[in-house]
C-alpha cells in the first residue's frame, strides 16, 4: 500500500489521525504502518457508535447431551469409525495457543508454562503427548495447525523447535498467526500503541479459522484430503484431542460439529453450556444464565442446562468455508488499552477507555446445521489452568495429572 492509498482508505473511514507522526518514522516504520492499514478491517469501526444494533440472544431452550452411558455402550463401533477416519488422512487439529502465561506471571506464551514439579512438563508437552497417543493407536501421523499471535509467534516456534516438537513428525506441525483487529476509543476512533503503530488485539477465537484460511494453509487442508478439524484451546492439560471415540460419534450421528462437555460441577459454574437458540445449535454464557434457565429441569428431573464446554470442537471442514464466505457476529469488548496521548507520551489505563472488537466460537456453533454436545469425564478431561493458585490453576491442574498418572 503507498502513502496516498492510506490516506484515501484512512479518510474513507474518518481515520486520518494515525498518520500524525508519519513524518517522523524511519522508512522500515512506515513500510509496517502502511501494511498494518492495509491490512486493518475498517468496516466494523463504526459499528461501536451503534452498539444497540448487534443482535441479542434468541429464544433458548434445551439441547440434550450423548452421556457417558451411551457413549460406553456404542465406544467400540464409535472408535472404529474414528480410527478410520484418522487412517485415512481426514482428521486434523487446530491448538489456538496465541495467549501469554501473565496470569501465571510468566512472560512467555502459555503453552511454555513448567507444570512439573521434580521435573520439565510444559503445557505444550502435555497436549502433544495426549495427541502422540492417538498417533500411536491409529499408527498414522495428524496434521497439527497451530495458531499463534504477533505477541507469541516467534517465542513459540522456536521453543518448539528447540524441544524437537516433543517428539511430535516436524512435517506434520503448521504454524499461523491469529488475525488482529483495530482497537478504539469510544467514538470509534484507532488508538496508536506506538508512533508507527495501530493499537490491536486478535479478533477472538472466532476467528481462527479465517486466520488459518487467510495464512494459506487450507492447501494443506486440501491436499492432504482433511474433512474434520478438532479446534482446542492451550490451557487443557488433560484434553483428549482427535479422540477416536468423539470423532466416530460425531460422524455417526451426521453432525456438522461435536462439542465436548463436562457435567457442571454446580449451577452457577463459570461455564459456558450447550443449548438450542431459535432452534439452532448455540451456547448460552454463564452469565446470561437467569434464574428460569439455571433452575429449568428435563424430563429426567435433571438440570435442562448442565452441561458446560471446554473449547474442545470437531468441525467439518467444508461446512467451515462455507460460513467464512459470509461473516460472523461482531462483538464489541470494553476494555483498557494502552495508547499513545496527543504528546506522544505512552498511556496506561488503569480502567477501561475504548472497545476491542471480536468473533467469538459460540457464534461458528450456533450458524452450523446440527451439533452433537459429547459428555467426557471431568476428571480425566478437564484440568484448566487460567490462574496460579484456586480454581482452575496451575495448583488444581497438578493434582489432576497426578490423578491420572502423570508424573510431575
Amino acid at each position: 500500500m503507498t502513502l496516498e492509498e492510506a490516506k484515501k482508505k484512512l479518510a474513507q473511514f474518518g481515520q486520518e489521525h494515525v498518520l500524525k507522526y508519519y513524518d517522523e518514522l524511519s522508512g522500515d516504520e512506515r513500510a509496517a504502518l502502511l501494511e498494518q492499514i492495509d491490512a486493518a478491517d475498517m468496516t466494523i469501526l463504526d459499528s461501536c457508535l451503534h452498539r444497540e444494533n448487534l443482535g441479542g440472544k434468541g429464544v433458548i431452550t434445551p439441547l440434550a447431551a450423548m452421556e457417558i452411558d451411551e457413549i460406553e455402550a456404542n465406544r467400540e463401533s464409535f472408535t472404529k469409525t474414528g480410527i478410520e477416519a484418522i487412517q485415512a488422512g481426514k482428521v486434523g487439529a487446530v491448538l489456538l495457543a496465541g495467549g501469554m502465561g501473565t496470569r501465571l506471571g510468566s512472560d512467555n506464551p502459555k503453552g511454555m508454562y513448567n507444570v512439573g514439579v521434580t521435573r520439565e512438563l510444559y503445557i505444550f508437552e502435555c497436549l502433544i503427548n495426549n495427541l502422540m497417543e492417538v498417533v500411536r493407536q491409529a499408527d498414522t501421523w495428524l496434521h497439527l495447525f497451530v495458531m499463534t499471535s504477533d505477541k507469541n509467534h516467534d517465542a513459540t516456534t522456536e521453543f518448539l523447535k528447540e524441544k524437537n516438537y516433543f517428539g511430535y513428525k516436524a512435517d506434520y506441525i503448521h504454524f499461523f498467526r491469529q488475525e488482529m483487529a483495530a482497537a478504539v476509543d469510544y467514538n470509534g476512533k484507532i488508538y496508536l500503541e506506538d508512533k508507527g503503530r495501530l493499537s490491536t488485539s486478535p479478533n477472538g477465537n472466532g476467528g481462527w479459522f479465517i486466520s488459518m484460511k487467510n495464512s494459506g494453509l487450507l492447501s494443506v487442508v486440501h491436499s492432504a484430503g482433511i474433512e474434520w478439524l478438532n479446534v482446542f484451546a492451550v490451557d487443557n492439560v488433560l484434553q483428549r484431542i482427535a479422540d477416536p471415540c468423539f470423532v466416530g460419534a460425531t460422524i455417526q450421528k451426521g453432525c456438522a460439529v461435536g462439542a465436548k462437555v463436562v457435567r457442571k460441577s454446580a449451577p452457577d459454574e463459570k461455564v459456558g453450556v450447550m443449548c438450542l437458540e431459535d432452534g439452532r445449535p448455540s451456547i448460552v454464557e454463564y452469565y446470561e444464565l437467569n434464574d428460569e434457565l439455571m433452575n429449568a429441569k428435563d424430563e429426567k428431573g435433571e438440570p435442562a442446562y448442565n452441561f458446560g464446554v471446554i473449547l474442545n470442537y470437531l468441525f467439518r471442514e467444508d461446512e467451515l468455508e462455507r460460513l467464512v464466505e459470509g461473516k460472523l457476529p461482531l462483538h464489541i469488548v470494553e476494555k483498557k488499552i494502552p495508547y499513545i496521548d496527543e504528546n506522544g507520551c505512552r498511556i496506561k489505563p488503569e480502567s477501561p477507555n475504548g472497545y476491542k472488537f471480536e468473533s467469538l466460537v459460540l457464534d461458528m456453533i450456533h450458524q452450523m446445521d446440527s451439533c452433537l454436545p459429547f459428555e467426557v469425564v471431568r476428571g480425566k478431561e478437564f484440568a484448566p489452568i487460567k490462574n496460579s493458585t484456586g480454581v482452575d490453576s496451575v495448583e488444581s491442574a497438578r493434582e489432576l495429572l497426578r490423578q491420572n498418572g502423570v508424573t510431575l
